[in-house]
C-alpha cells in the first residue's frame, strides 16, 4: 500500500511539474517570439527566453525561501507558544 502511495504521489508531482513547464514554456514562448516568417529562432527571441526563463527560476526560488522563513517562523511561534522555547533545561 505505501508503494501506491508514494507511486500516486510522483505521478502528481510530475504532472505539477508538466503544468508549471508548460506554462512558463508558453508564457515565455508569448512574451519572445515575434517573427513567424522564418524557422531559425533570432539572437534576440533566444536572449528573451533565456532571460525569461532566469526570471522565473529566481522567483520560484524567493519563493520558496519565503515560504521556508515563514514556517519557521510559525513553528517558533507554536513553539513559544506551548511554552518550549527560553525554557533552562
Amino acid at each position: 500500500m505505501a508503494a501506491q502511495v508514494s507511486e500516486s504521489d510522483q505521478i502528481k508531482q510530475f504532472k505539477e511539474f508538466l503544468g508549471t513547464y508548460n506554462k512558463v514554456t508558453e508564457n515565455c514562448f508569448m512574451d519572445c517570439v515575434r517573427d513567424f516568417t522564418t524557422r531559425d529562432v533570432k539572437p534576440e527571441e533566444s536572449s528573451c527566453s533565456e532571460s525569461c526563463l532566469q526570471k522565473y527560476l529566481k522567483m520560484t526560488q524567493r519563493i520558496s525561501m519565503r515560504f521556508q522563513e515563514y514556517h519557521i517562523q510559525q513553528n517558533e511561534a507554536l513553539a513559544a507558544k506551548a511554552g518550549l522555547l527560553g525554557q533552562p533545561r
